[in-house]
């Protein structure tokens, strides 16, 4: 008899190993011709199964109750009071030890995505969206197991879609054979907008209930649903979204290439660009945030 999956804490090595394994699913196009052994390659490491592992963990117990408890936990907003800059020091703390080809740790990658976004023109309301955008992986430091942090978002309450990495997992989810739940509409209705549609709960969903009373819808739309890979690469749940969801989603897929493609080994000096970013941030948010 096969003995049932246990939720564990540390089911990937470190808390980037998801994301290096996007950009092997998503590699940049402009670079395509690259050979292979100068992409990140974790074919011949123990990453791959760290990686299975993690989202057998996250198909399997992120479910509509798993995100209502999370919700009734988490967005009391009580555990701690910091200002961003405090948030950042404290998230800081989750440095990528075993990343094979660049030593970054949270905030160089927040401000490598935050400066190519700069480089690039856009206001500075997207700029401090690359900047904040990971910062809802605070939830790890509060005792939260990566399965429930990070990875590819996805409805919940509704049939869990193909298009989803490792969709084969959803099969020990009790959501999937729910009558409730188990098919293409679940509890919601046809073009019902995502507002009104519970997501997986994780980092996106957290940061994005921590600022939307501050950043421009633009911007909360990236911080919520950048993770949301089934629909801005797949278009997988669009008979969900309404008109506006799909204006919105836009900025969403101009947001993801910056994310997953400003990771550089040159590291940005985080000294210097403190006094722009403080700026910034007084700019759009309150002196402190509770998180």
């Amino acid at each position: 008899m096969k003995e049932p999956l246990k939720p564990q804490h540390t089911p990937m090595n470190d808390i980037d190993d998801w994301e290096d394994h996007l950009l092997e699913r998503y590699p940049d196009p402009e670079v395509s011709q690259k050979k292979k052994e100068e992409f990140r390659n974790y074919v011949d490491s123990d990453r791959l199964d760290t990686v299975k592992q993690f989202y057998r963990l996250n198909h399997t117990f992120q479910t509509y109750d798993f995100v209502c408890k999370k919700e009734e936990e988490f967005l009391k907003f009580n555990r701690r009071e910091m200002s961003i800059w405090d948030a950042v020091t404290f998230l800081n703390t989750l440095v990528d030890d075993s990343d094979p080809d660049i030593d970054l740790d949270q905030l160089q990658h927040l401000l490598q995505t935050s400066e190519a976004i700069r480089a690039d023109g856009h206001p500075d309301w997207f700029v401090l969206t690359g900047f904040l955008h990971d910062m809802g992986k605070v939830l790890c430091l509060f005792g939260e197991p990566q399965w429930a942090v990070v990875g590819d978002t996805f409805p919940v309450g509704c049939q869990f879609s193909d298009q989803i990495v490792y969709h084969e997992f959803f099969k020990e989810n009790p959501d999937y054979t729910n009558q409730k739940y188990n098919h293409k509409y679940g509890i919601y209705s046809k073009n019902c907008g995502l507002n009104n549609v519970k997501m997986s709960w994780g980092h996106d969903e957290y940061l994005y209930q921590i600022t939307k009373d501050f950043l421009p819808e633009p911007a909360l739309y990236m911080i919520r649903y950048h993770s949301f890979y089934a629909q801005h690469r797949e278009g997988a749940y669009s008979h969900l979204m309404n008109a506006h969801d799909h204006e919105m989603f836009e900025w969403v897929k101009k947001f993801n290439p910056y994310d997953l493609y400003s990771k550089a080994p040159i590291k940005p000096d985080a000294k210097a660009l403190r006094p722009y970013y403080e700026g910034l941030v007084s700019k759009y948010l309150p002196e402190k945030l509770k998180f």
